[in-house]
């Protein structure tokens, strides 16, 4: 029996995912496995019991990477899942930064009770809300990854000209681009031509800040801003300074803080991109998949700590051994494997990961191991 517990709500579509093998739920002992969505883990002491961490969403700065990869728990997440969600949410975004759509509605409020004259003042006041249309100009997608091509694929059917940026981007990504796209090799190629930037990439200690005074004075006077990925990405006393000379035209982020919000041509949103019941539902079945593949198979998939490792299901009339070790001792561990139905050892960063089927003395291989941080035997 395997326990699993739950940081957060987590749709019922993905816990029915577990058979009867499984027991979740929030008060569980010795857990497994963790299910969270945005509850931080940051204090969060683990029992000995647990392999993995899954996180239902893209986004993992709630989670201690480093720390759990040091503990041998493997974080998962759930990229792809919220994608369309967001995308959805980026496309309304466009639009609130051309059209002045929300400060529209507040001034239509306005006009409540003012009977036959209603329309006269419409008609009066509407040239104070024009905004210029999407199309044919030039979006830039900062981070080509599942949500930013699916933005990227809506831009160019909404009539927009797409560039894009990806120091990381996959072949698989670029194969799912709109053929139009240009993916420039620089931010300043793709900030001298764009009359919208709109950002998708993980917030990390290259990209924070990476908004600020110096980047948007390469950018289009009057450039539209989205951030719709991490608030830190974006400097807000820069931006605001930008906003105020005219040299940003607005700002869209669903990352609001206490210095935006308020402001003159900031649309800010309450964090909404995943809010919907297909994106938590789609991550709760993602997550709730991960670990049971890596919990009754010791495949790896998703990891944002640890490297993938997938030899499918175990081996029939074979055990498993699974080891995490640092990678500075990967040929210790991996040479204990010479006698494995099949194996296979992955390499991330500090961290490696092996799996081997045994045919016998699987656990006797796994005692051997002495140069692992965690090992376990399925």
């Amino acid at each position: 029996m395997y326990n699993v517990k739950l940081l957060n709500k987590i749709a019922k579509i993905g816990l029915d995912r577990f058979d009867a093998k499984y027991t979740c739920g929030e008060d569980v002992e010795n857990p497994v496995a963790v299910m969270v969505r945005s509850a931080s883990m940051h204090e969060t002491v683990l029992d000995d019991s647990t392999l993995c961490v899954a996180r239902a969403g893209a986004g993992v700065n709630n989670i201690p990477l480093d720390k759990f990869a040091e503990q041998g728990v493997v974080v998962f997440n759930t990229p792809g899942a919220n994608a369309n969600a967001v995308k959805e949410l980026v496309v309304c975004g466009l639009l609130l930064a051309s059209r002045k759509v929300l400060p529209a509605a507040d001034w239509a409020k306005t006009l409540k009770g003012s009977g036959d004259e209603t329309l006269k003042l419409v008609e009066k006041g509407k040239s104070q809300f024009v905004g210029p249309e999407i199309l044919g100009k030039t979006l830039g997608v900062v981070g080509l990854g599942a949500i930013g091509i699916l933005v990227a694929q809506a831009a160019e059917a909404l009539g927009m000209k797409v560039v894009g940026y990806d120091p990381f981007l996959s072949v698989a990504g670029a194969i799912r681009l709109p053929q139009g796209t240009k993916v420039v090799s620089t931010l300043d190629d793709l900030y001298a031509e764009s009359d919208y930037i709109t950002l998708h990439l993980p917030l990390n200690a290259d990209t924070k800040g990476m908004v600020n005074k110096d980047t948007i004075a390469n950018m289009k006077d009057g450039v539209r801003i989205l951030n719709f990925a991490r608030n830190a990405l974006v400097n807000d006393a820069d931006l605001l300074a930008a906003l105020e000379s005219g040299k940003v035209e607005r700002y869209v982020t669903d990352f609001p803080t206490d210095d935006v919000i308020g402001v003159e041509n900031v649309v800010a949103l309450p964090h909404l991109g995943a809010s919907t019941p297909e994106s938590e539902d789609n991550c709760a079945v993602m997550a709730a998949d991960e670990i049971r593949n890596y919990i009754e198979n010791g495949n790896i998939v998703n990891s944002v700590n640890m490297p993938n490792a997938n030899l499918g299901a175990v081996t029939a009339g074979c055990k498993r051994v699974c080891a995490i070790y640092k990678a500075a001792n990967a040929e210790k561990v991996v040479s204990k494997l010479a006698t494995a139905v099949k194996s296979a050892a992955f390499t991330r960063g500090d961290y490696g990961y092996a799996i081997a089927d045994f045919a016998a003395d699987a656990d006797k291989v796994a005692a051997e191991i002495k140069d692992a941080i965690r090992v376990r035997v399925i």
